[in-house]
């Protein structure tokens, strides 16, 4: 058997005091560097929650930006290591690519509600149209809206649809008004018409007084002159108050003697003398 006796222990020496200093050194830049990314999602973290940012978004960021921070440490400890991370980075540049390629749809809606947040064009519990859609604003998440309409319907709409869409928010003022467009016949009474309907909206007290109730005639049609009535209440009588003028204003018209004509449609007949000494 034969024992190697002269082996050079100064080239290992070497290696461990060449590579042993630099794997240090990569160490301590990912300790550090985890602890800064700590301290700054810590200070992100109290910033977002001052702003009072939706829990859902708020850890979304947070968590993003976790992750992000930490891919960049680790890229720096890998540098200072000495391994080529040109074509690591390019790796996870190609793979971001074809990930954000097949998601494409779905990170266009987490940064439409990301804006959402942000934007606050409503909150939930807001009465709101959106994109047609007529109801109370429910949920809000990264990817969609809930609204659930007065019928009881659940609608979800894509946040990317909601951001490019229009936005009608009823709950930002405390008040709203309701048009109101009455017919009454050309040989009906036009004042006692329009006096009718102001003393219904005078008398319903969900009806605010300032702005005072208004009626004007709007057009006069090919079989009615039609009046539009402008009252303003709280945004939650809104649809209590729109019903209750509705009845209210037609038993008064009948009351009066007033009619609400529809559209007749006369025919004339013509007969020649021929025709009439057939018959």
């Amino acid at each position: 058997m034969q024992i190697i006796t002269d082996f050079d222990y100064t080239v290992i020496l070497a290696l461990v005091a060449k590579y042993g200093l630099r794997l240090f050194f990569s160490l301590l830049i990912f300790f550090i560097g985890k602890w800064i990314v700590a301290r700054i999602c810590s200070l992100l973290q109290k910033v977002i929650y001052k702003a009072k940012i939706d829990e859902l978004i708020a850890s979304f960021i947070i968590n993003s930006s976790k992750t992000i921070l930490l891919i960049v440490v680790i890229i720096a400890a890998l540098a200072n290591l000495g391994i080529e991370t040109t074509s690591f980075v390019a790796m996870l540049g190609a793979i971001g690519l074809g990930i954000g390629m097949a998601f494409k749809d779905s990170f266009g809606n987490i940064g439409a509600g990301i804006l959402i947040v942000f934007f606050r064009p409503f909150k939930i519990g807001d009465s709101v149209d959106i994109g047609g859609h007529i109801g109370v604003a429910s949920e809000l998440n990264l990817f969609s809206t809930c609204v659930i309409t007065a019928d009881g319907k659940s609608v979800i709409i894509p946040n990317q649809q909601v951001m490019n869409g229009k936005i009608i928010n009823f709950s930002l003022t405390p008040t709203r008004r309701i048009d109101l467009l009455f017919s009454v016949d050309y040989k009906d009474d036009l004042k006692l018409a329009k006096e009718i309907i102001i003393n219904v909206a005078e008398q319903n007290k969900l009806i605010l007084k300032e702005p005072a109730p208004s009626v004007s005639v709007a057009a006069l049609g090919a079989h009615s002159i039609d009046l539009i009535a402008k009252v303003w209440v709280l945004n939650e009588d809104y649809a209590k108050v729109n019903s209750d003028m509705l009845e209210s204003v037609k038993i008064g018209f009948d009351n009066a003697g007033i009619s609400i004509p529809y559209p007749q449609l006369v025919t004339h007949h013509i007969y020649d003398q021929k025709d009439e000494s057939e018959l």
